[in-house]
């Protein structure tokens, strides 16, 4: 939910707004978290027949780091944000693939 919709919701309910439950925005999130969602976003997908998505296409990983400036200090915790969207991406995809597969075994 973004925080402009979050707004809307309250309005319309006529609830008032509580500060600690507004969703953040890009700008309230630290750069390396930006940064890692920007470089998830660019990164190619590994999609295969009858499989689905597998995850990221890391090839160009080395390209991303060298453009967001990347430091020795911050690499590890970006490959783990990194990792938790790709994590995430791919039971998402597993979820839909396996709904389509049941959706299909039911019209049979």
């Amino acid at each position: 939910m973004t925080r402009d919709r979050y707004f809307e919701m309250q309005e319309q309910m006529g609830v008032e707004v509580v500060e600690e439950d507004i969703p953040p925005d890009m700008e309230d999130l630290p750069d390396i978290v930006v940064q890692a969602l920007e470089t998830f976003n660019l990164l190619g997908d590994r999609v295969y027949p009858e499989i689905g998505y597998v995850g990221k296409d890391y090839t160009s990983l080395p390209i991303f780091l060298t453009t967001f400036g990347i430091t020795d200090n911050e690499k590890e915790f970006y490959l783990e944000l990194l990792n938790w969207l790709d994590t995430r991406a791919i039971k998402k995809a597993a979820e839909d693939l396996k709904r389509q597969y049941d959706k299909m075994k039911r019209k049979k």
